[in-house]
C-alpha cells in the first residue's frame, strides 16, 4: 500500500507556527483558513549541526471563523519531537486539537488533524530530500479540473458566461436548486460543459443542505445525461429515480465519506466518489480508501473546500497521483475569487518540474 511506503519516514519538529488567512469567495461568504507550519532541521536525525531549518505546511479548512480565532489564541498542543509519520499520526489521535474550544461539528476535528498531519508529511519528505510521488512510486500527471461556481440569487448564467469568456471550454460543477427554471436548465445543457451537479442532499443540519426534489432530480438527470449526480437526498419521494441503474451508476458521494467504513455503508456500490482529504483526518485513512476504490474500479475525483493556501496545491497533487482524469473540483484559487479575474489557468494543470515535499508548487 502507498501508506506503507511513507509510514516509517522520520520527521523531527522543532517549532510550530500558525497563519490565519481570509478572502471573499465566489459563493458570497468570507473564507477563513489557518496555515499550519512545522519547522525542523535539514534532516530528520538533526545530525548535520546546521542552524538552518525546513518547513512543512498544511491548511486547516474548518469552516467556522470562531474556531480559527480561538486557535490563534490558544495555539496547538505540543507537537515537537522526533517521530515517524505513523507514530506522529498516532500521537495526533491522542491529542485534542481544539483545546478549550469544542468544534461546532465533529468532522472539524478531522479537518484540523489533516492540516497538521499533511504539514508533517511535507516536512518529512523535505527532510528526506524527496517528494510524495517519488516516495510512493507514482507519476505526477497533468490534472483535469472543473470550475465550481454559484449561479447567484436569482440564478443566472452571468458568472458562467464570465468564466467561459475568459477560459472557453472550461468544464463546470454546479449546485442546482428548485429556483432553476426550464430556460436556465436548457441554456446550461446547451453549453455541454456541466460535469458535476452537486445536489447537496447529504449535508443534514448545515446551511447548505438542500431538500430532495424528485421532479428537479428527474429533470436534471435527463437534461445532463453525462453529468455526475453528487449527494442526492434519498427519500421515499426521490428513491424511485435511482432504481434506474443508468441513473444510479452516475451518483457520487461526498459529504458522507470520512473513511472506508463509510464507503461500505452506502446504499449501493458507488460508481463515483468525491475525495476530500481533510474529511479523512489521517493520511492512512485517505490512502486506504483511495486504494480500495481503485481496486473496485470506483471512479474518483478530488473536491475542494475554498482553500486559500497550500491546501489547494496538495489536493491537486493527490489528484495528479491517483485520479488525474476525473472531473476534479480543485480548480486553481483564481476561479474562486468573488470577481472573475482576466487571466485564468487552463485545464489540465501542468505538473511541477521540480517537485518537493507534499506540495504542487
Amino acid at each position: 500500500m502507498s501508506y506503507d511506503l511513507i509510514a516509517e519516514l522520520p520527521v523531527t519538529i522543532e517549532s510550530v507556527s500558525l497563519d490565519r488567512r481570509e478572502r471573499e469567495t465566489s459563493s458570497d461568504f468570507t473564507r477563513v483558513t489557518t496555515t499550519v507550519s512545522l519547522s525542523g532541521p535539514l534532516s530528520a536525525d538533526g545530525g548535520d549541526g546546521s542552524t538552518d531549518a525546513l518547513t512543512g505546511l498544511g491548511e486547516d479548512v474548518t469552516y467556522e471563523t470562531d474556531h480559527h480565532e480561538a486557535l490563534a489564541r490558544t495555539g496547538l498542543p505540543d507537537l515537537t519531537g522526533s517521530f515517524t509519520i505513523d507514530s506522529f499520526s498516532d500521537r495526533l489521535g491522542d491529542l485534542d486539537l481544539f483545546p478549550g474550544d469544542p468544534p461546532e461539528r465533529e468532522v472539524f476535528r478531522n479537518y484540523r488533524r489533516w492540516a497538521v498531519e499533511s504539514a508533517a508529511l511535507d516536512l518529512a519528505l523535505r527532510q528526506a530530500e524527496t517528494d510524495l510521488a517519488s516516495a510512493i512510486g507514482r507519476s505526477i500527471d497533468p490534472v483535469r479540473f472543473v470550475a465550481s461556481t454559484s449561479l447567484g440569487d436569482p440564478p443566472s448564467l452571468d458568472r458562467v458566461d464570465a468564466l467561459r469568456s475568459r477560459r472557453p471550454g472550461v468544464d463546470l460543477k454546479l449546485d442546482p436548486t428548485v429556483d432553476w427554471n426550464d430556460a436556465l436548465i436548457d441554456e446550461l445543457a446547451d453549453l455541454d460543459a456541466v460535469r458535476i451537479l452537486d445536489l447537496k442532499g447529504q449535508y443534514e443540519g448545515t446551511e447548505v443542505e438542500t431538500p430532495g426534489d424528485y421532479d428537479l432530480y428527474r429533470q436534471l438527470a435527463e437534461a445532463f445525461p453525462n453529468a455526475v449526480l453528487e449527494d442526492p437526498a434519498l427519500t421515499d419521494e426521490t428513491r424511485p429515480l435511482f432504481d434506474d441503474e443508468s441513473v444510479r451508476e452516475r451518483v457520487s458521494w461526498d459529504a458522507p465519506i470520512h473513511d472506508l467504513d463509510d464507503v461500505g455503508a452506502l446504499p449501493w456500490e458507488p460508481g463515483w466518489l468525491n475525495i476530500k482529504p481533510s474529511r479523512f483526518g489521517s493520511i492512512a485513512s485517505l490512502f486506504e480508501t483511495i486504494e480500495y476504490c481503485r481496486e473496485r474500479k470506483i471512479r474518483l475525483y478530488g473536491g475542494g473546500q475554498f482553500e486559500l493556501g497550500v491546501g489547494r496545491g496538495q489536493l491537486q497533487l493527490l489528484a495528479s497521483l491517483f485520479y488525474p482524469d476525473g472531473p476534479n473540483d480543485i480548480a486553481p484559487r483564481a476561479y474562486n475569487r468573488s470577481t472573475v479575474p482576466d487571466e485564468l489557468p487552463t485545464s489540465p494543470l501542468v505538473p511541477p518540474t521540480d517537485p518537493a515535499g507534499f506540495r504542487w508548487e
